[in-house]
């Protein structure tokens, strides 16, 4: 069985994002995948500082993310856009995971994994802009980032009270983005 993790770069309570990466997880154990979520809230790791690196190596809450990481096959990443880019949670958390452990081959927390990328926003393009960065910073890093990709706009409107998408196609969207990912994930690691 393919284990894929799944978070959102938010650490707002009320994320829209996390609420999707929530159903997409739904999605990914009904295709068969193994799946942990992780809510980069609980274990907060510093910003990024090269000369706290070189001083002190990396921090153990860094050590504990890469590891988690590197447990999984696979991600599922709802990335919420600031500014029409990547959120500064999760590139830190990129840029952390990418810094090599001593006696760990270079990017290692990402080569040869997959992902699946999503977003939900309350503006009309649905988080769309801050994807395409995204995919293109795990794309240079060795991922293999699926195909297909999910945005939702409107998000602010778009979940039932019981957190579910009100809108069935959408829903059947998401589903197909994330089966794709289990799919995918399943194949390179077959």
């Amino acid at each position: 069985m393919i284990r894929l993790l799944a978070f959102a770069g938010s650490a707002r309570a009320a994320s829209v994002n996390k609420k999707l990466v929530l159903l997409a997880a739904s999605d990914a154990r009904a295709a068969g995948a193994d799946v942990t979520l992780f809510d980069p809230a609980e274990r907060p790791l510093p910003l990024y500082d090269g000369d706290l690196e070189e001083r002190s190596g990396l921090p153990p809450a860094v050590l504990a993310w890469k590891q988690l990481m590197q447990a999984h096959d696979g991600f599922l990443i709802a990335c919420p856009e600031y500014n029409g880019s990547i959120t500064p949670l999760l590139k830190n958390l990129i840029d952390w995971a990418s810094r090599a452990a001593p006696g760990e081959a270079p990017l290692a927390c990402f080569k040869g994994r997959t992902a699946g990328l999503l977003a939900a926003s309350p503006g009309g393009f649905g988080g769309m802009r801050g994807l395409v960065h995204v995919r293109a910073i795990l794309g240079g890093i060795g991922v293999h980032v699926v195909p297909g990709q999910f945005a939702l706009a409107a998000a602010h409107e778009a979940f039932a009270a019981d957190g579910s998408l009100v809108d069935a196609r959408q829903a059947k969207r998401l589903r197909e983005v994330v089966v794709e990912c289990v799919e995918t994930t399943r194949k390179l690691r077959g």
